[in-house]
């Protein structure tokens, strides 16, 4: 697996050093964009996830912001809170684990035609060994759509996260794909700061094609 080489390990310290799991371990059935935000991530899925293909939501909750009016074969969902997961209406199926502690997906190579994050990428410790194992998971040209705003929680967010402002976080995540091996990366100021809404950048990295 690739560790992240550009940042000391401290970098990836959490205020709150208490494993996620024990944070999440009563549900929350709240969103955390608002309403504005929300409909930007569902437009932005409808441009880059292809209808009918099996999408795997990473760090998904009891809602995935998938369109309504696009059918999927499979939406394979991932968490740490079973009550959210069971209760997203758009998962065909779920599964709970620990990224942060064990960043080894239970999917087979190739088998799946795109991957969202959604306001969650702040969370990981060990952010280029998860995304090398989308790109793994993903078939060959593949999107993984990586979505975030300036809200968080902020004691379980890692030290380099906190301390970078949007344009910074957006570099940041760019250069996770690129050491986890995506071909392509761009970026996308969704929704810009200073407005009336959250705001919402969006980070898409393509796997390599065969």
């Amino acid at each position: 697996m690739k560790r992240f080489s550009g940042f000391p390990p401290e970098a990836f310290a959490k205020g709150d050093e208490a494993p996620d799991p024990l944070f999440y371990r009563q549900p929350r059935f709240v969103t955390h964009i608002d309403d504005d935000a929300i409909a930007a991530v569902r437009t932005l899925y409808r441009d880059v996830v292809p209808a009918g293909g099996i999408v795997l939501d990473l760090m998904s909750s009891w809602v995935s912001h998938l369109p309504e009016d696009r059918t999927f074969a499979d939406v394979i969902g991932h968490g740490l809170n079973a009550a959210e997961l069971a209760a997203n209406p758009r998962l065909t199926q779920h599964f709970v684990q620990d990224l942060n502690a064990a960043p080894e997906l239970p999917l087979d190579s190739a088998s799946t035609d795109a991957a969202l994050m959604c306001v969650s990428i702040q969370y990981l410790q060990r952010p280029v060994e998860v995304l090398s194992e989308v790109a793994r998971v993903l078939r060959p040209g593949a999107p993984v759509v990586i979505s975030f705003s300036n809200r968080c929680f902020p004691t379980k967010a890692v030290a380099i996260w906190n301390a970078l402002d949007g344009v910074g976080r957006a570099h940041l995540v760019e250069c996770y794909l690129r050491e986890a091996g995506f071909a392509r990366t761009e970026m996308r100021a969704v929704i810009p700061e200073h407005g009336f809404s959250d705001p919402l950048t969006a980070v898409i990295g393509w796997a390599s094609a065969a």
